[in-house]
């Protein structure tokens, strides 16, 4: 009799239930792997810290983070792009794009990148800075690394350069290449060092810093 027959319907949504618990559990692990990559690499230095200590810490095997992220470079990658999200509910990029869309006052609109560089440069700037130190010793991706992350702020520096110049936010006469280096200069990880992590500035401060220095040079 059919009364042991489940319904299309029924096997359907179970397995569309069950796709749904793995992806969040593939997830969850992945946010997981990262934070314990941030803190032992932050702590311990890039060439210091091993893929078994990493995957030690976040109850993970050795083999599903080469899986995930193909090793320690890899893992550095995905921690950079994941810090440029900030901590909002759109991506930090996202929130800037729709920012310069709707700016009137180009000394607003300073003061909301000042207030961006707050939110993203305390997770961004020491994984730059990690890439730079391991580079710095001669590890040949990390170095590979560094080359695209710098290569990708100057991309949007020169974007967000030629969205303002395009609605009439910034000086009259500026380029699109001297704004682009004038705030790619202002985001540069060395900056953040100096000050947040050298000479103790909060990161509100830094902001604040960030937002009068791009309104002195480009407005």
């Amino acid at each position: 009799m059919a009364t042991g027959i489940k319904s299309p319907g029924t096997s359907g949504s179970q397995r569309t239930y069950d796709a749904s618990r793995r992806r969040q559990a593939a997830e969850a692990s992945r946010r997981t792997i990262l934070a314990c990559a941030r803190e032992l690499f932050l702590q311990q230095g890039f060439g210091a810290t091993t893929i078994t200590e990493i995957a030690a810490a976040s109850a993970v095997s050795v083999e599903s983070i080469y899986k995930n992220f193909g090793g320690k470079a890899g893992l550095v990658r995905a921690l950079h792009a994941q810090s440029l999200l900030g901590t909002g509910g759109l991506p930090a990029e996202q929130r800037s794009d729709l920012a310069q869309v709707r700016a009137d006052d180009p000394r607003e609109l300073m003061e909301q990148f000042g207030r961006f560089t707050e939110e993203v440069s305390p997770l961004a700037a020491p994984i730059s800075l990690l890439i730079r130190d391991a580079a710095a010793t001669g590890d040949a991706d990390m170095a590979s690394l560094m080359k695209d992350v710098d290569d990708a702020r100057h991309r949007r520096m020169l974007h967000n350069a030629r969205q303002l110049i395009g609605r009439g936010l910034l000086r009259p006469g500026m380029s699109p290449e001297e704004a682009a280096d004038i705030m790619f200069a202002c985001t540069t990880p060395e900056l953040f060092e100096s000050l947040v992590l050298k000479r103790g500035w909060s990161a509100e401060q830094y902001g604040r810093f960030i937002a009068s220095t791009l309104a002195a040079n480009l407005l």
